[in-house]
């Protein structure tokens, strides 16, 4: 490239960098990232000055080069690995636990009364209100508080007393293999 050639690049690049800084931050968010993109699409045009043969066009060959540029580094980033010092957590949705704990539930409902079960299946699962349960059943909304109070008092006594048996139980078997 001729020595007039540079200058008419760089004169270019003066005027209309502004301009060109603006096109390449409406291709990526990161204002850093788009004057990296500037930088890396002017480098390229360099290359090619003299075979622009029209410099007006020069504003629409320097965009194309940033979007084929930004392309390029979205195709790129999107197969990229990063290493990094400790593997991130493979955690894979397990819902062994969520069953297990609603069988439990389930069961330890036995326990309850049938209006007891009844008010708090309406008010707990089908998330209605206590207007909306008592109209259901055909009770006072006092009923229904008064009912769910003494249901769920019922029901935490029952899982204390299973988790106390599970715990008895374990304590068996850690014994036991001890042994």
């Amino acid at each position: 490239m001729a020595q007039g050639e540079v200058l008419e690049f760089e004169e270019y690049v003066r005027t209309r960098q502004d301009a060109l800084l603006r096109s390449a931050r409406r291709l990526v968010p990161d204002p850093v990232d788009a004057q990296d993109l500037l930088q890396t699409a002017l480098a390229r045009t360099y290359g090619r000055w003299e075979g622009i043969a029209d410099k007006r066009l020069a504003d629409a060959y320097l965009r194309r080069v940033m979007i084929n540029t930004r392309t390029e580094w979205w195709r790129a980033r999107k197969l990229e690995e990063v290493p990094t010092e400790q593997l991130p957590d493979a955690s894979v949705e397990d819902s062994t636990e969520q069953h297990a704990d609603r069988a439990l539930l389930m069961d330890a409902m036995k326990v309850l009364a049938p209006k007891q079960r009844s008010v708090v299946v309406l008010r707990h699962w089908e998330q209605m209100s206590t207007e909306e349960t008592a109209a259901a059943l055909g009770m006072s909304a006092g009923t229904v508080k008064s009912t769910l109070h003494r249901a769920l008092a019922r029901l935490r006594e029952e899982l204390q007393a299973r988790d106390l048996v599970a715990r008895a139980l374990e304590r068996e078997e850690r014994e036991r293999c001890a042994a």
